[in-house]
């Protein structure tokens, strides 16, 4: 996986600014990974020095790769609602898209409304020709959001330990 350019560090949706991390951003950020529910399949609970370090994390892959997790914006009102990204950190498998929302904007399309803008980049703009987002067996919800996507579950993987469902997005 070696992309021809970067990613753009901003993408726009009918709802959505996908840009990148912010300061102001952190406490929503710090916020989900407070919530042992909301962060349950995204790393569990972490302290706000560790949330700061993940959120870090995401700016750094940026650096690293040229592209990573945009946050997500809503373009009515402003607010930061999750994250949503191309994500391949030292280690991984290969490239996948990840996301997660705060939940007083799940159930919405916002996420699934992400993911396919995320995915339009990778093809569209990187030129890449395979994505997965590997999700626990357990977190429906992200399911229905890869099912929505065209996405097929192919198999597992373990993932850090974790053993994952590789949901494949349909090529480009």
């Amino acid at each position: 996986m070696s992309a021809a350019t970067e990613a753009p560090r901003e993408l726009r949706s009918e709802r959505l600014l996908l840009r990148q991390f912010q300061e102001r951003d952190f406490e929503e950020f710090a916020a989900q990974y407070a919530d042992p529910d909301a962060c349950r399949y995204i790393g569990g609970l972490q302290s706000r020095e560790d949330a700061w370090r993940r959120m870090a994390s995401f700016i750094g892959h940026w650096q690293l790769r040229g592209f990573g997790f945009w946050a997500l914006e809503r373009l009515d009102n402003g607010a930061f609602i999750g994250a949503c990204g191309l994500w391949c950190p030292e280690g991984w498998p290969e490239p996948e898209i990840g996301y997660w929302l705060r939940p007083a904007h799940q159930g919405q399309g916002f996420v699934s409304e992400a993911v396919l803008a995320s995915r339009r980049c990778a093809y569209e703009q990187l030129g890449w020709t395979t994505l997965t987002s590997n999700i626990v067996a357990e977190n429906r919800p992200s399911q229905a959001v890869a099912r929505r996507a065209g996405c097929v579950l192919e198999g597992t993987a373990v993932i850090r330990g974790t053993e994952c469902g590789v949901w494949r997005h349909p090529p480009p």
